[in-house]
């Protein structure tokens, strides 16, 4: 039997009747206990845990735009703990951990699938490299494995192994890393949290903030009003300068484009997500078929949403030395999404020198894989006023004492002007 239109689209408003919001969409109050500012999946998650793990419920969540409208639906959904350095590989193994279990905690289907990401080398020192970093990963519990070139080739055959200028040596895989759904994993966080009693208000954007006469920060001004609160959290990637510096501070942060692009769907491909390792391309399989792929940074600050020709040109350029056949591919779209970049390419949690304001941030390339413990961490952070034990290495002043944790690889210090 066929249908028009007009009957398909009468039988669906016909079997979606009854939905209900996922989440309260509420209105400003007074105060409360913790204001968060930023509902992407750092703040939303930061207040699951507050009110799940702390029983801190008087939170609100503030958002100048709408949920999951900024970096949150803008990246390309790799999650892995494969880091080396023991400031970093502890924090992004708990957030593995918590990605593991996630989908049973909110009970919301966010689609983590862990299908292995494989970082490609292509000579012998950058396998040397890769072995170092496999050693440290199993000395902190985690899986890794070091691929020779054959047991690559049986993962994807379709790669360009013989490239004169960057053959394919072999490969470090993480098995247990892979993809989430960006978008669902807000979601999920959203609508878990408001359960508990967190007010999610959405168009309301910070305008400055409440100081009392020691200058502590006290609440904040917003285009819906002033809220008072016990402690704020800022929570706001690529934005955290600009909301920053109305409270006086100058972070050691940089904001910075990040393009990804996005190819029609394709029968099944990719079976996990791999990386270039001669240049910062990588690449995974959407649910939908498409390719979804990226590499650096654009080369200048920037807080629009858009990117440029010549980092497209590069991440094409990445895409066609690795695997030549992508060259057939339609592009479906592209997007950018803004970057606070921290100067040695980790991130920042931790008080601030203003009393009363609390500071997540600088999370470079790594913030969606880590949205899971940079939510724990930062509940832990505002409801007890002391770090998380896997998140002591993350102190804002690390910069000026010289305990930068230099993550080679994964950082933003070479794109850095």
């Amino acid at each position: 039997m066929r249908y028009s239109i007009v009957q398909l689209a009468a039988q669906a408003l016909q079997r979606h009747r009854g939905w209900q919001p996922a989440w309260r969409d509420a209105a400003p109050r007074d105060g409360y206990d913790v204001v968060i500012v930023g509902g992407g999946g750092h703040g939303l998650a930061t207040a699951w845990y507050l009110a799940k793990v702390h029983g801190i419920t008087n939170v609100a969540v503030i958002e100048r735009g709408w949920i999951g409208g900024g970096n949150a639906g803008r990246n390309t959904t790799i999650i892995r703990s494969n880091y080396g350095l023991p400031g970093n590989e502890p924090f992004y193994e708990w957030s593995m951990k918590l990605w593991e279990g996630l989908e049973q905690d909110l009970n919301y289907n966010a689609m983590v699938s862990q299908r292995g990401v494989l970082n490609l080398y292509h000579s012998d020192p950058q396998r040397d490299a890769y072995a170092r970093r496999g050693n440290a990963m199993r000395m902190h519990g985690v899986d890794a494995e070091l691929l020779n070139a054959d047991a690559v080739r049986k993962m994807a055959p379709f790669l360009d192994f013989d490239n004169a200028r960057f053959p394919i040596q072999g490969g470090l895989l993480q098995a247990r890393g892979g993809t989430a759904r960006h978008d669902a994993v807000n979601w999920g966080y959203a609508r878990a949290a408001s359960a508990l009693g967190v007010d999610i208000i959405q168009n309301c954007e910070v305008t400055g903030f409440v100081r009392d006469t020691s200058g502590t920060v006290t609440g904040v001004e917003t285009s819906r009003g002033t809220i008072l609160a016990g402690k704020v959290g800022l929570a706001v990637a690529g934005m955290t300068s600009h909301v920053a510096a109305m409270a006086g501070l100058r972070l050691p942060i940089e904001s910075h484009v990040l393009q990804a692009f996005v190819s029609e769907g394709l029968k099944p491909l990719i079976p996990g997500v791999i990386t270039f390792g001669a240049g910062h391309f990588y690449v995974s399989q959407s649910d939908k078929g498409g390719l979804v792929f990226g590499g650096d940074i654009d080369g200048y600050n920037s807080y629009a949403q858009r990117g440029n020709l010549p980092v497209v040109e590069d991440v094409c350029e990445g895409g066609m030395a690795l695997m030549p056949m992508i060259g057939r591919v339609r592009l479906l779209r592209s997007w950018g999404g803004i970057m606070d970049m921290s100067f040695d390419g980790s991130p920042i949690i931790d008080h601030t020198p203003v009393a009363g304001l609390y500071l997540n941030a600088g999370w470079c390339y790594g913030g969606f894989k880590a949205t899971p413990a940079s939510g724990w961490c930062f509940a832990h952070l505002l409801a007890t006023d002391s770090p998380h034990e896997t998140a002591t290495a993350y102190r804002l002043d690390r910069f000026r004492t010289g305990h930068v944790i230099d993550e080679k690889g994964v950082g933003a210090q070479a794109n850095l002007h």
